[in-house]
Formats: C-alpha cells, structure tokens, sequence
C-alpha cells in the first residue's frame, strides 16, 4: 500500500474516526518499523499507533531531546519511519507527532500536513517541549492551528490532543491537566490523551471530567492497569506506548546476557520460525 494513495490515507482515517465512536475501548498497540508494524497488524488489532521512543531507539538515539538541546531524532527522520510503517499495513496508524516539531502554530499545521501526506489516519500533538508545558495560550492555539490544517485537508484526520502535567516526575494538579484537556476539547481536538495516570480512580474521573474521548497509556510506569479495568470504566482508547519496543531490546539484552555468561540459547526458544515470517511478510509484500 502506497504512502502516497490520497484515497487509501482518507479511508484509513475515516475507519479510525469510527473506532472511536464504537465504545469498545480501541485496544491500538505502537510499532516502531515496519516489521513490528506487520506482526502486530498480522495478530488482529483494528489500529497501531508509532512510538516516537521505539523509532529513536531503533536510531540507536535518546527519545526526546539531547542533553546539548534539540530533538535527537528530526522530523524527517521520524517521518521515514513512519513512512515505512503506513505503507506496511492496511489498517488506520495513528502518528506519535511529538509536539509538532516546533512550538509555533504554523509548524504544528506544517507537521500535520506532512502527516496526512505520509499516510497517517490521526496522530497526537503533545503541550510539552521536553522541558515545560507550553503556555497554557499557546497550547491551545497549537490546537486550533492543527484542527485547522485537517479542515482544509478534507479528510476525517483524528486530532488527539496530549497533555503531559501528570507525567512522572513533576506533575501537576489533575484539575489543571482535566482544564486543559477541555480547552483542547474546545479548539478542535477529537481526542484527548493525559499520559502518567496510573491509579483507575483517577482515570475514571478524567473520563468522567474530560468531554470527549480519552486515550490512557498501557506501560508507562509500574502501574497494574490491565485492558478490561480501563474499558470497564469507559477509556475510548489504550496505547502501549514504546513498552513492547522497550520489552523486545529488554529481550536483546537477556539474549547477549545468557550467551556472554552461559553461552547458550534457551532465548530462541521463543522466536517466531523463519520460514513463518517469511511466508508473512511476503504475503504483506503481496498485498502492498
């Protein structure tokens, strides 16, 4: 399937407007290349998203900023990869847009624009510059500007706005990021995402608080949230984050581990065969 199918791209995204009228809690893992992307597609989910730390890390580069400032990963290098990923699969991906590649209204229009054009059926605009929450003024007008660029693009594009004030480390009180979420609401976002609430009592209130759809975050953390207690309070959609790109080099490592200390290779008991894979990403191949 080609990135650049403006009919295939309108489709997708038309299909992930649906899913999240459904009300069955859109269970939506995040690939990080185009094989991860496959095998996950291959398993049966309605949608992926990307993860934004999975495809840093397949860089061999830190996720966010680097320590001189700056983003380690660029715009067109994350759009490479998402690129690859659109094109592998045949079901809606929602974009890890970061907060837009740049703090200004226009950019976050510009990046959502590239978006479109590379295939992606909605993605996430984060407030949060890797330093600070922008300006709460400014935020919203980062939304509006997006809402603005899918309007003009004629297409069912699914704006999730991110609001990272309860993020581990310095969160702010649940009250202002609820604030947040429905000014977003307001400017034009379709869904809104406030990532590092980990206790269900609390999620259960931002369902109730915040007026649209939520995305909650599976993995981040130690958390024991599961699936069905987030659907059983009325989460619209759960991501995994870059968990299983984190799992699958944790499993890197354990592997170089076993065979440096006890130089065996019990590890590949879990592998899927070469040959299955192979049948499944010619078969992918096939379709595209």
């Amino acid at each position: 399937m080609s990135d650049h199918d403006p009919d295939a791209t309108a489709r997708r995204a038309t299909a992930f407007r649906a899913l999240h009228v459904s009300g069955s809690g859109l269970l939506m893992p995040n690939a990080w290349d185009a094989g991860s992307a496959v095998v996950l597609a291959e398993e049966g989910f309605d949608a992926l998203a990307t993860t934004s730390a999975g495809i840093a890390f397949s860089l061999g580069k830190p996720d966010h900023t680097i320590p001189a400032g700056g983003s380690a990963v660029s715009r067109a290098e994350m759009f490479d990869a998402v690129r690859r990923i659109t094109s592998a699969v045949d079901i809606p991906v929602n974009g890890d847009l970061e907060d837009g590649y740049g703090d200004r209204p226009e950019l976050v229009a510009e990046t959502i624009r590239l978006a479109i054009e590379a295939g992606l059926a909605g993605g996430n605009i984060e407030d949060f510059d890797g330093g600070a929450l922008y300006d709460e003024e400014l935020a919203v007008e980062r939304i509006v500007a997006a809402r603005a660029a899918i309007d003009a693009s004629g297409t069912d594009f699914v704006l999730t706005a991110r609001t990272d004030g309860q993020a581990p480390g310095a969160p702010t009180p649940l009250a202002d990021s609820i604030r947040r979420a429905n000014r977003f609401r307001e400017a034009g976002a379709d869904c809104l995402y406030v990532p590092g609430v980990n206790d269900i009592d609390a999620v259960a209130t931002l369902v109730r608080e915040v007026d649209g759809p939520l995305n909650v975050v599976l993995g981040l953390g130690r958390a024991g949230l599961t699936v069905s207690a987030l659907r059983s309070v009325g989460v619209t959609r759960i991501s995994l984050g870059g968990s299983i790109a984190r799992a699958a080099l944790g499993f890197v490592r354990r592997s170089a581990r076993e065979l440096l200390d006890r130089g065996t290779l019990d590890f590949a008991a879990g592998q899927i065969p070469h040959a299955e894979l192979n049948r499944l990403f010619a078969a992918q191949q096939s379709r595209a």
